[in-house]
């Protein structure tokens, strides 16, 4: 019985019903490390130690979901989003209703796309773009795991195909996979080879957008908003756009999120725009909605180093690449079905690509694969799952936007859908890249 296997299938069950993704996560670990014959021990002691291991990055989300609270606080998006229900109700067509849905799903897949690498914020943008506009989805009936998949595209396309901001990170580590395998590789071969792959998130987005074109209704409940007292003053303007340039720059400087999200709300407190007191209890709310995104990603940490720890990730590599008997078709598919696994339970791309490859690699050469092919099979093998993961970011933060309300559940709403649109075609692209290139 392979213990990661185990692990990762009891998560995903208990997630489906409706357990608390931190808790699934916690006792998948536990009962993967036991199945390993860990101690009980030392399956607590590897599970604590390699929570450290997303300290920044929880601390990072923590930040910026401070700083979109108060640029939402502001009252900009919702003063826009008024304007916007406003001119609905007063022309009221067929034909203006559409428009406002086709320029909201540019606007937001144009937001996801350069959250990742024109201005990588990552999810940070979702808190401040997303809550405010659900009374305007809501008018429109528009079914929010439409703008949940849109959203996934845009921080998951971009970064698989584009080597640029967490792109250039995506493709920087899989490089090193390939230097510490001994299969040395050219950067720009990178984004080549994942060509035909990144096709699958397109094939889903296109695939979505039709399945979910129809009408979804939602009640219309007012969320607790302070907004609707402060008063849009040009100062305030003014000030919102120093702080997002601030963060921006601060960030691209140092390269760190924590230091940019951090630049950003100290120009809200210097600048005298509310009074202090004010701007606390905003900033502690925005920590609220994001913090929790933070507790998943270092509890999905702490999982992935006792998976490690376990050693079956190598078994199930070696079990499942036996059943394919040498076949090329059935071992890509096969080793494609393993980084599904895998990504899942960790719930990172990132994090999945230095365990594969070391894998993998040595595996595909054996099998007389190209470069190329190689490079496209580990790729596509470390993203698959990311999109779907219940542990990953790319789930976790379009849920915390359209679940301001309580109406979009993180499992059936987000997770499922985003699995079935873009790990399939995903799949399915990846093994024809394998095959021709």
């Amino acid at each position: 019985m392979n213990a990661v296997l185990v692990a990762v299938i009891l998560m995903i069950i208990l997630c489906l019903c409706r357990l608390n993704v931190v808790i699934s996560l916690f006792i998948s670990a536990l009962v993967g490390g036991l199945i390993a014959g860990l101690p009980i021990d030392k399956t607590i002691t590897t599970f604590t130690q390699n929570i450290v291991d997303g300290a920044e990055v929880a601390l990072s989300y923590a930040l910026l979901g401070g700083f979109a609270a108060l640029i939402s606080y502001s009252g900009i998006t919702d003063y826009l989003v008024n304007r916007i229900i406003e001119a609905i109700r007063t022309e009221n067509t067929k034909v203006s209703r559409i428009k406002v849905k086709i320029a909201i799903i540019i606007s937001l897949l144009a937001l996801s796309v350069m959250s990742q690498n024109v201005i990588p914020v990552h999810i940070a943008f979702i808190p401040i773009v997303v809550p405010p506009l659900l009374s305007l989805f809501n008018e429109l009936n528009i079914d929010r795991r439409l703008i949940g998949i849109i959203i996934g595209f845009g921080l998951c396309f971009p970064y698989v195909l584009l080597p640029f901001g967490f792109g250039h990170i995506f493709q920087e580590i899989i490089q090193k996979g390939f230097d510490k395998a001994r299969h040395p590789i050219e950067f720009g071969m990178i984004w080549k080879a994942m060509l035909i792959p990144a096709s699958g998130y397109i094939i889903g987005l296109i695939l979505a957008m039709f399945y979910y074109r129809k009408p979804r209704q939602y009640k219309k409940i007012e969320t607790a908003n302070t907004n609707d007292k402060v008063i849009l003053r040009p100062y305030v303007i003014v000030m919102v756009i120093i702080a997002i340039l601030a963060t921006f720059l601060v960030q691209t400087l140092t390269d760190s999120m924590i230091f940019g999200a951090l630049a950003g709300v100290l120009v809200f407190f210097i600048s005298g725009v509310y009074n202090w007191k004010t701007l606390d209890a905003q900033f502690v709310e925005g920590i609220k909605i994001m913090a929790y995104i933070g507790v998943v990603i270092l509890t999905a940490n702490g999982f992935a180093g006792v998976m490690n720890k376990t050693g079956d990730i190598e078994k199930l590599v070696s079990s499942l690449t036996t059943l394919s008997g040498g076949n090329m078709f059935m071992s890509i598919v096969l080793m494609y079905i393993i980084g599904l696994i895998i990504t899942l339970g960790i719930g990172s791309s990132f994090a999945t690509i230095p365990i594969i490859a070391a894998l993998f690699i040595p595996f595909g050469e054996a099998l007389g694969m190209s470069t190329m092919a190689l490079i496209a099979l580990i790729g596509t093998a470390s993203a698959l799952g990311d999109s779907g993961s219940p542990a990953s970011d790319s789930t976790l933060g379009p849920t915390a936007g359209l679940n301001v309300d309580g109406q979009h559940d993180h499992i059936r709403d987000t997770c499922i859908p985003n699995f079935l649109f873009f790990n399939i075609p995903l799949i399915i692209m990846g093994t024809v890249a394998a095959l021709v290139l």
